[in-house]
């Protein structure tokens, strides 16, 4: 989600505020603050319908699903989403979006502190894109990867850490990234089928046309049965 990228990119070290709610409702309160409707234009991880558009819509859960572009996507191609943030504020943008878009009746928008929160069952998909609660990043991914129901698709999409800088003079800190290999280790060989493992570099771009790097690491994979 490029909104959510762009600014954890161009932050100070977001470990000083350990990635709670305080963090997060400050993260949306500044985007709002400097860009007022980018969270209502922004587009969906470009990757999901690259790794999504495939499958048969069901029951899906975005974990950190931020403003809610990829939930709005995913509801207006069939599925029936739980949206799950740490941030009522971006909560509350995700919804407002939604009901322009007319696909709210599709979308369960949740609060929810995704180190605590238990959905009480599976899903068909489950997918985050940059979501960084306050746990290890990799904790965090065996957590939701729990949640796919036998049958299902995991889709990660995270902060590959490199030691090349942004534009800005930045990168995401180290307990934001994780890296390709990190992921696919985690996921038990007889337990996951991976079908997507990939990282990729690409650019977003900011008002006034300047661009800055993303540097992406894209996991799917499909829980066996």
């Amino acid at each position: 989600m490029a909104d959510r990228a762009e600014i954890t990119a161009n932050e100070g070290d977001p470990m000083t505020y350990g990635f709670d709610k305080d963090y997060w409702e400050q993260h949306w309160q500044q985007a709002h603050h400097h860009k007022p409707a980018a969270t209502d234009r922004s587009a969906p991880n470009p990757y999901l319908d690259r790794e999504t558009g495939s499958l048969t819509p069901g029951t899906a859960l975005d974990a950190g699903c931020g403003a809610g572009a990829e939930a709005i996507w995913l509801a207006s191609h069939g599925w029936h989403v739980t949206a799950a943030d740490i941030s009522p504020e971006a909560l509350a943008r995700a919804a407002e979006r939604a009901t322009n878009s007319e696909v709210s009746e599709r979308v369960r928008w949740i609060e929810a502190d995704l180190t605590v929160w238990d959905p009480g069952k599976r899903f068909d998909l489950v997918t985050t894109h940059y979501a960084h609660p306050a746990m290890p990043q990799l904790a965090f991914y065996d957590r939701i990867s729990a949640w796919v129901a036998p049958g299902g698709t995991l889709l990660i999409v995270g902060h590959l850490h490199t030691s090349a800088a942004t534009g800005h003079g930045h990168h995401p800190p180290a307990e934001a990234s994780v890296t390709l290999t990190d992921i696919t280790a985690g996921l038990d060989s007889t337990r996951w089928d991976i079908v997507t493992a990939e990282e990729h570099l690409r650019t977003v771009a900011r008002p006034g046309g300047q661009a800055i790097p993303l540097h992406d690491v894209v996991v799917r994979a499909t829980r066996r049965p």
